[in-house]
């Protein structure tokens, strides 16, 4: 039997480096302006007695913990592998993803829970404060989303704190209409209708955060990889190539896929020769650039 590795681990990443410190730096410049606008809405909270404004500064503070928890992930992600974490520490980027799925999760039930408290017991809000202290929030947080927007979109981890930023616009313009519409009609349950409208758009993005990260954490094949379709092609394309068994593929993040598969030769065949070109048709064909081959005999 004979073992062959594609790479070492560590080796073939560093074009992502870059990439990485960008995201890097945008998440913790979001992190920054989300934790400011959060001290502000907290004294506008307790000036104007507005529940929205303290219940958004607590959605912020959440926020503001999910974009710090992005930044360390990436900071993370840059060491490079070692002896205990031989694929590098990569990986951390999609629990932190993973953690702030979850994270929006709880903070869309809690929205729920306390939009239906406000509606049994309407508590008294000052509309005017309450709108100017939301427009701030609204400009700050549009300027943390278009920091993080000019990063890697198809990162989780920058994903997840794109969508916490996003849910921060809508709480804010949700602020703004309710502040508005009790400022000129005084009908308070307004604040509580469109919370529970904003915590249904939340929800739907949470779940597709939680099941893209927890594939990966779980070790699944990757979304669209057709395991029986790639070994009919290996063995179409790859001259030598008899039978491919066992083939087993994950990923380490959603740019990095790992496989390992056993090759069974024709008679003949020279086994280096064939396994570079598998390697090869991996990578070209099927985006999987770290292949583990044991050639088997029949």
């Amino acid at each position: 039997m004979t073992h062959h590795h594609a790479h070492a681990p560590g080796e073939g990443h560093a074009h992502c480096h870059s990439v990485g410190t960008s995201n890097e730096r945008r998440a913790l410049i979001a992190a920054v302006i989300t934790g400011t606008v959060m001290i502000a809405e907290v004294i506008g909270g307790i000036v104007t007695g507005s529940l929205a404004l303290l219940a958004d500064a607590a959605h912020m503070l959440a926020d503001c913990a999910a974009l710090l928890l992005a930044w360390w992930a990436f900071r993370l992600s840059r060491k490079p592998a070692d002896a205990s974490r031989t694929y590098g520490h990569d990986r951390f980027q999609i629990v932190a993803a993973f953690a702030n799925g979850v994270t929006l999760a709880l903070l869309t039930l809690w929205i729920v829970i306390e939009a239906i408290e406000r509606t049994a017991s309407p508590q008294t809000i000052d509309g005017l404060p309450m709108t100017v202290v939301a427009l701030v929030g609204l400009a700050a947080n549009i300027v943390a989303f278009a920091v993080l927007h000019g990063g890697d979109r198809e990162n989780l981890n920058m994903r997840g704190a794109l969508l916490h930023v996003a849910g921060d616009i809508l709480g804010s313009l949700a602020a703004i209409i309710a502040g508005l519409v009790i400022v000129f009609t005084g009908w308070l349950p307004i604040d509580a209708i469109l919370s529970i409208l904003i915590a249904l758009l939340l929800v739907r993005a949470a779940w597709f955060l939680i099941r893209d990260s927890g594939r990966i954490l779980l070790q699944s094949t990757p979304s669209g990889f057709d395991r029986e379709a790639v070994r009919a092609d290996l063995q179409a394309s790859v001259p030598g190539v008899a039978d491919v068994r066992h083939m087993h593929v994950w990923s380490i993040t959603e740019q990095r896929c790992v496989a390992t598969l056993n090759l069974v030769l024709a008679d003949g065949t020279d086994p280096c020769t064939a396994i570079s070109a598998l390697k090869a048709r991996m990578a070209e064909a099927h985006g999987v650039d770290h292949v583990t081959v044991e050639v088997v005999r029949e």
